[in-house]
């Protein structure tokens, strides 16, 4: 439940960039988590190579994978 708010003619230019600005920080923080997991999986990847490894490896996978399904929805 979002309700509009009505900006004054005279503010619309500032509000127009910072509008832009906020989308541009959400798209770049969605980039950068999805990057993140996504080396975070490779990283559990190569840590399960191992049989000690796969302590650490497992939950870094499950982590790197939920971290790319929150960065894309």
């Amino acid at each position: 439940m979002t309700e509009k708010k009505h900006v004054p003619w005279y503010l619309f230019p500032f509000w127009l960039i910072w509008k832009l600005v906020v989308g541009i920080i959400a798209f770049t923080g969605r980039i950068v988590g999805a990057v993140l997991g996504l080396v975070l999986m490779i990283v559990g990847v190569v840590a399960s190579i191992t049989v000690v490894g796969l302590i650490v490896g497992i939950p870094l996978i499950i982590f790197g994978f939920l971290l790319m399904i929150r960065s894309i929805f």
